[in-house]
């Protein structure tokens, strides 16, 4: 593999044993590996990690039954459809809307480790390697890392560096991408796919921009969590940032948000891939500026995400309650929405605010809920 890409890319397998052993040296990683597996002595976690030669191995042996667990014990089922991909055995770029910061991708690796398919790659912010052993075992998890908080200059090369990466993964290795739609979670719900993500991709590779785009194979992948654990957060988010425009979390914050997204109860989760965007982009009219081919292809991800959402009873009172009327009263039963309410009612109970708005952050709540139907129905109405 080319060097360009050792500051960033996910380990060699012949460079687990040294990375190994770095992890089992450090006080925080063996402190949190205690935490994880309490019942099991640090020695038998030691040989067992040793025993992995491969990424695949150690995600198969410590990352698939953790994420199973929580699968079983935060979740009323996990669940995927990727029926109207072609070539179910492809090398794909699942660009997907981003609801949890470990567990979406996480998520996808384990179902498609039950399809007996390659676990993807995964784009992740260095801004949440916030200790030297998440960044290593980040690395050793099939993650590459894209830098943030550079200069301008730095991050041009940075974006230069990651294309390029991934169109040789995409290409040269044939191993799926998982990446976000945006930087940062959509905190409202409104999913909507940054160009800035497009553009990164669409540097490297060969050819006019529309062979680019096509070399990574893009597929929308929709995510539909049933309730979003880390909502309550979000929410207090919004009006700490309302009343402070300079607010910024910290890496505490981020800790708690992590924390929360993964053992906090989601309810029911569906997983659906929209056909890969190749065929409509070798249609698309090549003259057209820059500009305009990204705008379209934004556009044509964002549909593919809106129009494959599972939409579940909650979504439905949100936008009924948000509306202050009853158009979707025949999705959810009256058990169904006295449930929301009361789980509503929960979350808000938890937002530890000294000067909480309440009518705020109930709006903010609902909203969170309420746009993937908005958005699910105008994606349907366009494909028509």
């Amino acid at each position: 593999m080319m060097t360009e890409f050792d500051e960033i890319r996910p380990y060699l397998d012949e460079e687990l044993p040294q990375i190994y052993e770095e992890l089992l040296s450090d006080e925080a990683f063996r402190q949190v590996i205690a935490a994880v597996m309490p019942d099991l002595p640090f020695e038998a976690v030691s040989a067992t990690m040793r025993g992995c030669k491969t990424k695949l191995a150690f995600q198969k042996t410590f990352c698939y039954p953790l994420i199973k667990k929580i699968m079983a014990q935060a979740t009323r089922g996990v669940t995927m459809d990727r029926s109207a991909l072609t070539d179910p055995d492809g090398a794909y770029t699942y660009i997907s809307n981003h609801r949890d910061i470990i567990l979406d991708s996480g998520f996808l690796s384990v179902l498609l480790v039950d399809e007996g398919q390659d676990t993807v790659e995964i784009a992740i912010g260095d801004n949440l390697l916030i200790y030297p052993w998440i960044k290593k075992l980040v690395r050793v998890n099939k993650s590459f890392i894209v830098q943030r908080a550079l200069t301008m200059r730095q991050m041009l090369e940075a974006s230069a560096r990651m294309s390029r990466y991934m169109h040789y993964t995409i290409g040269e290795k044939q191993q799926s991408i998982w990446i976000a739609q945006r930087e940062g979670r959509a905190k409202d719900s409104n999913d909507r796919t940054q160009e800035s993500v497009l553009k990164m991709m669409a540097i490297g590779g060969s050819g006019d921009l529309i062979d680019r785009l096509m070399a990574m194979h893009i597929v929308p992948l929709s995510l539909s969590y049933e309730y979003d654990p880390c909502d309550f957060l979000k929410a207090k988010e919004f009006q700490q940032k309302r009343d402070n425009p300079d607010f910024k979390k910290s890496q505490a914050d981020d800790l708690i948000n992590m924390q929360t997204g993964l053992f906090g109860y989601k309810g029911r989760v569906h997983f659906a891939a929209a056909p890969c965007i190749d065929r409509v982009l070798s249609e698309m009219d090549r003259s057209l500026s820059k500009g305009e081919i990204f705008a379209r292809v934004a556009a044509l991800i964002d549909r593919g995400i809106h129009a494959n959402y599972r939409l579940y009873p909650g979504n439905y009172v949100a936008a009924d309650l948000l509306a202050g009327d009853a158009r979707f009263a025949n999705q959810y039963s009256a058990e169904e929405k006295q449930t929301f309410l009361a789980y509503l009612e929960k979350q808000l109970a938890r937002i530890d605010l000294s000067n909480r708005d309440e009518a705020f952050l109930r709006e903010k709540l609902l909203l969170m809920y309420a746009n993937p139907v908005k958005n699910h129905l105008e994606a349907i109405q366009t494909s028509e």
